[in-house]
C-alpha cells in the first residue's frame, strides 16, 4: 500500500509538496493559483492533493511559529481542519507540526535534493523559527538567522552552528555551547545571539531603502553593479569590540524583528539624499546604487566566511545552501572562483525560499519514518507543478473569453521560432510549470538576444524596471565555449550570474547585464526535449546557440500556472504569441492599441 505525505510551507511563498513512496509528485506555490505574489496560507494548493489521492498518511506543517488559529466549532487548527474537511486525513496525529525546525526543514530540502550521501548545510535566511529563551532571567524571543547542520542518512541532522536574533536592545552573547535538545538532539552547538540584524534582514533593509517590499531582494541584485565602492557610509558588516565575528553595524541597519530591518538614513547626511523625493525614481541616485553595491558584494562575502566555516566545522566538503540568500545567482557563482582550489563541492538548492521548507519537511518525514538511505537526485527537475496540458477545446475557449486574434493548429517549433526571428516576443507553455522562481522552458517568454535594445523592449513590455537582467539558455554542449562555467559541469536551474567568454557579449546583447554577466541555465536534450529542439532550430538559423529567456508573467505578478492565465497575460501586455507545443497549437493575441498606432 502506497504511502502519501503532503508537506505544507504556511508563510510567505507557501505552498505545497506531495509525496508518494517518498517521491515527489507534484510541489506548487501557493501564489501561482492565488495570483497573489509571495502568497502564504496554501489553501488552494492543499486541495490540488485531491487531484491525486484522496488519503494521507501524514501531514507536515512548516513554518516559523505554530499554528494557533482555530476553526470555528471543532476547534481544529486551519491547516488540520481543511485536511479532515477535505477527508485527506481522518485522526489527528496525521498532523506534524514542525514550526521548531524552521532552518532544519531548509537543511532538508537541499540535502535531499543534493545527490549527495553526506553534507554539511548552510542556512541564510531572513527569520526563521521564534525560539524563546530565558536571559537574565527574562523570557526574550530570538529568531534563527543563520544555521550550519551536519547532514547524513537517512535522517540525521546535527545542528553544529546557529547565529539568533533578537529584539534589542540585549547583552551579546557569542561562542557559547547551547543544549540541541530543542533541535532533537543530544549535544549542543555553538551559538552567537545578537541584537543586530542579520545577513539577509540587512540585505532587506537596503531593498527596502532603494524603494520596494524587503522581500523583493532579487531587484537589489540586479541594480548593484549600477553602484560603486564609496565611504560616505561605513561597512555594512562589522566586527563587534572585544569580539572575533562580523555582524551587522547597528549604527547603519536597525533590526524591526520579526519583520525586517531598516537603513539609518538619517543618521549619514548622504543616504538622506531622496527620502522625500515623491516623483521620480529613486534607483537613479548613487547613494541608492551604492547601497545595492555594497550589501551584495559584503554580504556574500559573510556567506563565503560561512561556508568556509562549515567546512572546517564538518569536516565535510559537500556543501549545500539555502535560505532566501541561496536564491543570489551574484553570489553563487563568485563563491566558485573563491572555492575553486579548496576542494569544495557546492549544490545551491533551487527552491532556496521557504517554498522549499514544503519539501524539505515532507522528505524528512519519509526519511525519517522509512529509514531509507537511497540517495535520490530530486535536485535534477524542478518540473514539479500540477500537469496543466490543455484540450484544443479548453484553449479555444479560453481564447474567445481574452478576444485572441487566432488559435492555429499543426504548428511546431520551426514555426515558432520563425516568430521569434521575425523580432516578436513569443511565449512558451508546457507540461508541468517550474517550482521556485525561474523560468526554465515550461513558462517562458522568449525573444531574440541579439536584439541591441531588448533589455529595454522586453523590459517595458513585462513592466519591469530598466535595469532588470534577463537569462539565456544555451544548449548544454555549448556552453563552455561561450561563458565561464567556473568548473561546472552544467547549470540546468539557472542559479548562477556567469561572466561571458571574449567576444560574446557583443552577439547577444539584449542578455548582458551591465556587469557583464547573464543568467544562465544550460540545456540538455532530455531534460526539456522540446525547449532544446527550439534553441538548436534559433541556432541553425543564426549560428547562436542561445535564446532569451524570461519568465512568463508581468512585473508584480507570479508565473502563470493555467491556459487562462496565459492567454490573459497576452490580453494584458504587448506579447502577441503563444506557443503550445502540447498540442502543436499558436495562439495570437494582437493588441488593439498598438495596431492603431
Amino acid at each position: 500500500m502506497s504511502q502519501w505525505i503532503a508537506g505544507i510551507a504556511r508563510g510567505h511563498n507557501g505552498g505545497v509538496c506531495l509525496l508518494k513512496d517518498g517521491e515527489i509528485v507534484f510541489s506548487v506555490e501557493e501564489e501561482r493559483l492565488s495570483r497573489f505574489k509571495y502568497d502564504g496560507a496554501p489553501l488552494a494548493s492543499m486541495t490540488k492533493i485531491l487531484d491525486y489521492t484522496d488519503k494521507l498518511d501524514y501531514l507536515v506543517i512548516a513554518h516559523t511559529q505554530p499554528d494557533e488559529s482555530r476553526l470555528d466549532y471543532s476547534g481544529d487548527t486551519i491547516y488540520a481542519g481543511l485536511a479532515r474537511k477535505l477527508r485527506l486525513i481522518e485522526k489527528p496525529d496525521q498532523v506534524l507540526d514542525m514550526h521548531k525546525w524552521h532552518h532544519k526543514m531548509h537543511a532538508s530540502c537541499s540535502f535531499y535534493r543534493s545527490g549527495f550521501s553526506s553534507a554539511v548545510a548552510v542556512i541564510v535566511d531572513g527569520a526563521g523559527t521564534f525560539i524563546p529563551m530565558q536571559m537574565n532571567n527574562e523570557e526574550v524571543m530570538v529568531w534563527e538567522l543563520e544555521s550550519i547542520f551536519d547532514c547524513a542518512y537517512p535522517d540525521n541532522f546535527k545542528t553544529l552552528y546557529k547565529h539568533q536574533g533578537s529584539r534589542g536592545p540585549i547583552p551579546s552573547y557569542h561562542n557559547l555551547e547551547y543544549s540541541s535538545e530543542r533541535e532533537g538532539e543530544k549535544g549542543t552547538h555553538e551559538l552567537i545571539i545578537d541584537d543586530s540584524a542579520g545577513i539577509v534582514k540587512a540585505y532587506e533593509a537596503v531593498t527596502q531603502y532603494c524603494g520596494w517590499s524587503p522581500i523583493e531582494a532579487g531587484k537589489t541584485m540586479g541594480l548593484f553593479p549600477y553602484g560603486g565602492l564609496v565611504d560616505y557610509f561605513p561597512n555594512i558588516y562589522s566586527t563587534p569590540r572585544g569580539s572575533d565575528w562580523k555582524t551587522t553595524d547597528r549604527n547603519l541597519i536597525i533590526p524591526t524583528y520579526p519583520n525586517g530591518a531598516l537603513v539609518n538614513a538619517g543618521r549619514y547626511k548622504k543616504l538622506n539624499i531622496g527620502l522625500e523625493k515623491e516623483d521620480g525614481d529613486v534607483t537613479l541616485l548613487d547613494n541608492r546604487r551604492d547601497m545595492a553595491f555594497a550589501v551584495q558584494k559584503e554580504s556574500q562575502q559573510m556567506v563565503l566566511d560561512l561556508i568556509r566555516k562549515a567546512v572546517k566545522m564538518s569536516g565535510n566538503k559537500n556543501v549545500v545552501l539555502s535560505g532566501g540568500y541561496g536564491l543570489n545567482c551574484v553570489a553563487n557563482y563568485w563563491y566558485l572562483g573563491e572555492l575553486k582550489d579548496e576542494g569544495i563541492n557546492l549544490y545551491v538548492e533551487p527552491v532556496s525560499s521557504d517554498a522549499g521548507t514544503a519539501i524539505g519537511a515532507a522528505l524528512l518525514c519519509h526519511y525519517s519514518l522509512t529509514k531509507d538511505e537511497t540517495v535520490r537526485p530530486f535536485g535534477e527537475s524542478l518540473f514539479l507543478g500540477p500537469s496543466q496540458i490543455p484540450t484544443e477545446e479548453e484553449v479555444i475557449k479560453v481564447a474567445k473569453k481574452y478576444d485572441a486574434s487566432g488559435v492555429y493548429n499543426n504548428q511546431y517549433t520551426e514555426d515558432a521560432v520563425k516568430l521569434i526571428l521575425k523580432g516578436n516576443i513569443v511565449s512558451l507553455f508546457q507540461g508541468q510549470s517550474e517550482i521556485g522562481p525561474r523560468a526554465l522552458g515550461n513558462r517562458s517568454i522568449l525573444y531574440d538576444p541579439r536584439t541591441l535594445d531588448g533589455k529595454d523592449y522586453v523590459n517595458s513590455v513585462k513592466h519591469r524596471e530598466y535595469f532588470r537582467p534577463f537569462a539565456g539558455s544555451i544548449l548544454h554542449e555549448h556552453a563552455h565555449d561561450w561563458f565561464d562555467m567556473r568548473g561546472m559541469e552544467e547549470s540546468p536551474h539557472m542559479m548562477y550570474a556567469m561572466y561571458c567568454q571574449e567576444g560574446v557579449a557583443e552577439q547577444i546583447p539584449a542578455i548582458i547585464h551591465v556587469d557583464g554577466t547573464c543568467r544562465i541555465q544550460t540545456v540538455k536534450e532530455h531534460q526539456n526535449p522540446i525547449y532544446y529542439e527550439m534553441i538548436q532550430k534559433f541556432y541553425e538559423e543564426t549560428g547562436i546557440p542561445i535564446i532569451f529567456n524570461t519568465s512568463f508573467n508581468l512585473g508584480g505578478e507570479p508565473l502563470v500556472e493555467t491556459i487562462d492565465d496565459a492567454i490573459r497575460t497576452l490580453r494584458d501586455s504587448d506579447i502577441e504569441y503563444l506557443y503550445l507545443p502540447d498540442i502543436n497549437t499558436i495562439v495570437e493575441v494582437k493588441n488593439k492599441e498598438k495596431d492603431n498606432d
